[in-house]
C-alpha cells in the first residue's frame, strides 16, 4: 500500500466521521423558535412573550413558560389580558404582536362563529369565573 493511498483513505474516514457528527448534531438541534409577541414595561424589560415552536404557540411570562397551546386566539387573548392588568396596576406597558399571530387568532375565532373580541370576552369571563371559585 502506498503512502498516498493511506492518506486518501484516512482523509475519507475523517470526512465520513465529520459528516456523521454533523448529522447527529442537526438531528439533536432544537426546532426554530419564531417570536410573535412581546409585552414590555417602560424600562424595556420583557414581561411576557409569545413564540411559535413545533407548531405550538408558547406563552412565556416572568421568564418562565406559562403554557403551550394550539390556539393562537387563546394565547393572544391572554397576553392582551396581561397588558390590561399591568395598565390597571399603573405599569406603563407596550404590547407588540405579529400580523401572523393576529391573523391566526382572528381566523380561529371566526371558525367558532365569533369575532376575536367576542372570543376574548368569553375567555376573560371564564378566567374571572375560575378566580371566583378559588
Amino acid at each position: 500500500m502506498s503512502i498516498t493511498s493511506k492518506q486518501r483513505r484516512d482523509a475519507r474516514k475523517r470526512r465520513e466521521q465529520r459528516a456523521r457528527n454533523q448529522d447527529v448534531a442537526s438531528a439533536a438541534a432544537p426546532s426554530p423558535i419564531e417570536p410573535h409577541a412581546e409585552l414590555r414595561d417602560a424600562d424595556q424589560q420583557l414581561l411576557a412573550g409569545i413564540v411559535r415552536r413545533d407548531g405550538q404557540w408558547v406563552l412565556g411570562m416572568d421568564g418562565r413558560i406559562a403554557g403551550e397551546s394550539d390556539s393562537a386566539a387563546h394565547v393572544l387573548a391572554l397576553i392582551l389580558r396581561a397588558a390590561e392588568l399591568h395598565d390597571r396596576a399603573g405599569t406603563n406597558v407596550r404590547l407588540e404582536y405579529s400580523e401572523t399571530l393576529k391573523q391566526a387568532a382572528h381566523a380561529e375565532a371566526a371558525g367558532q362563529g365569533l369575532s376575536f373580541d367576542q372570543f376574548r370576552q368569553q375567555l376573560v369571563a371564564g378566567l374571572q369565573g375560575e378566580q371566583d371559585t378559588h
